[in-house]
């Protein structure tokens, strides 16, 4: 039987600096995934921190980490050869089965890009697996971009906005993501749709509403949270609200719910 909080070590494939604060580390790993999963990665005597699937394949994973303590901060030490210790996959991920032959409209904020990088690289491989794709991408500044290759590529396939909060680049937008929701013609999409939002959660909050707002119901529009997950497994109690534990229920949630949870 196997130990689901034994950690295994494997090993560093690759990194790839995406950005000042932000890097991905591909990782030789031999476990089954469901797209929007998240894993514990650790590192012995220093701690763990849970981290989203960004994309994934045959025998490896990515994982897009932003650097912003003890533990992250070591990992950026590690180099392609090094070890990192991992345990999962945890948690509910997106329902990709309900997308399938949707029109599907993505909205990401910053990093909240991660998560959902393997379900667009989905639809782009697979072209007849969903109806269409708008994809609203935004980041604070230039230097805040992350997977620029891909967001070169998805723009062959996908309707795309990409925007950065104040700063002006060329060929790109200025303003919030918020602003850009009213440009997508929900409409022409009969009941065929659905909203997938991943961010920082005053980003998620708004853009949610925003959508409610252009009339896209509640039960259409998925959320992604990381929230303090600790154990992974429902037993610390980091990550509960109210009766609610991210780990086991979440990180993804339909909007039905998710506008309720609120620290």
């Amino acid at each position: 039987m196997n130990n689901i909080m034994k950690p295994t070590a494997c090993k560093i494939l690759e990194v790839i600096k995406e950005s000042i604060h932000e890097y991905t580390f591909k990782v030789a790993v031999d476990m089954k995934i469901e797209h929007g999963q998240f894993l514990q990665l650790s590192i012995p005597k220093i701690g763990e921190a849970p981290i989203s699937v960004s994309n994934f394949g045959d025998g490896w994973m990515d994982f897009t980490i932003r650097s912003v303590g003890k533990v992250t901060d070591e990992i950026f030490r590690k180099e392609a050869g090094d070890t990192l210790f991992l345990r999962g996959a945890y948690g509910k991920g997106w329902p990709v089965e309900q997308f399938k032959d949707k029109h599907m409209v993505i909205i990401t904020g910053g990093t909240g890009l991660a998560p959902v990088k393997s379900i667009l690289n989905l639809f782009y491989d697979q072209p007849d697996y969903v109806k269409s794709v708008t994809l609203i991408a935004g980041f604070k500044n230039e230097d805040s971009i992350i997977f620029k290759g891909d967001l070169d590529r998805w723009k062959e396939k996908f309707t795309t906005y990409y925007t950065l909060d104040k700063d002006q680049k060329e060929g790109w937008n200025t303003g919030f993501v918020t602003e850009f929701v009213s440009k997508v013609d929900f409409e022409k999409f009969g009941d065929d749709y659905e909203v997938v939002l991943v961010g920082p959660p005053p980003m998620m909050k708004f853009t949610g509403l925003e959508a409610v707002k252009c009339g896209v119901p509640d039960e259409k529009i998925w959320v992604s949270f990381e929230r303090k997950m600790s154990c992974a497994v429902g037993k610390c109690g980091h990550c509960r609200i109210d009766e609610v534990y991210v780990c086991l229920d979440g990180p993804v949630f339909n909007y039905t719910q998710a506008k309720y949870l609120v620290d």
